[in-house]
């Protein structure tokens, strides 16, 4: 098996196929970024004429993984992995935890070539920490440990980002087990961050919206709160636990960053559930 490619320097970028939408170009439309072709865009419309939210949805998303990284680092984590790490959109998670902490270390990973086209833009660290990029695919999660080991400690708490990726992921590929052997090779102290979209408000719109994504090629799956928090089977979730986006420490908003009051995306509560749990 291919081992993943690793780069904290400029790269060029592989095959990127144009052909079918891809999800990280699909969010990166929803955000209003321009890194995403014409098959991507078609895709993203039809996910907006099915959830008007889409891109209201993509945003609150992303402004829990600042509030999280936020918080992990004011208590004290170092290390970062920050699995499908989608196209770069500032600030990245490094610029938020290095915000706190310059000599943080921060691995990214994502299977896009589009993203690896951009890793440059998440590479530049502050000169007190480093960051890296893995081009690989957490369904081979040995894979991207193995190659994220050259800039982690793997002794010392790390913080494992999935955010926004476990509904990308059926569960004809185990994403339970995925998620269990990233766990299984890090330390006691360690920090599990997910957020992850749920039919449980409106199953038939999330089953079209499914749909779209499956025949775009992309194994996406909705779970319930139930099959969301059976991820943190084991870990000791940060308060206030499982709950929808705009409830997760909402207070941390993003007054650091320049990105406004902290509480634009907010207002509205998303079908998106969030969480952080720690492990023993």
């Amino acid at each position: 098996m291919r081992r993943p490619h690793v780069t904290d320097a400029g790269t060029s970028a592989g095959h990127i196929d144009t052909g079918k939408p891809h999800s990280a170009r699909m969010y990166d439309y929803y955000l209003g970024g321009k890194d995403n072709y014409p098959v991507d865009a078609e895709a993203a419309e039809q996910v907006i004429s099915l959830f008007p939210a889409a891109r209201e949805m993509a945003r609150t998303n992303r402004l829990f993984m600042h509030r999280a990284s936020r918080l992990l680092a004011d208590r004290g984590v170092r290390q970062f992995l920050d699995i499908g790490t989608g196209i770069p959109t500032e600030p990245n998670l490094h610029q938020i935890v290095q915000s706190v902490a310059p000599q943080a270390r921060v691995v990214y990973a994502d299977n896009d070539p589009i993203v690896l086209r951009h890793a440059q833009a998440l590479l530049h660290s502050a000169p007190e920490g480093k960051t890296a990029y893995v081009h690989g695919d957490v369904r081979e999660p040995g894979e991207i440990i193995a190659a994220a080991r050259e800039t982690l400690d793997f002794t010392r708490p790390i913080a494992l980002s999935l955010v926004a990726l476990l509904h990308l992921i059926g569960d004809e590929d185990e994403p339970r087990r995925i998620v269990r052997e990233l766990l299984e090779t890090l330390p006691s102290g360690s920090y599990l961050t997910l957020s992850h979209a749920t039919g449980d408000f409106d199953p038939e719109t999330w089953e079209r919206v499914v749909e779209v994504y499956r025949k775009g090629g992309t194994a996406a799956q909705v779970r319930s709160r139930a099959e969301f928090t059976e991820f943190f089977t084991g870990l000791e979730l940060v308060e206030p636990g499982v709950v929808l986006a705009a409830r997760w420490h909402p207070e941390l908003g993003e007054r650091r960053e320049g990105g406004g009051d902290g509480q634009d995306g907010q207002d509205e509560e998303m079908p998106l559930y969030v969480a952080v749990g720690r492990k023993p």
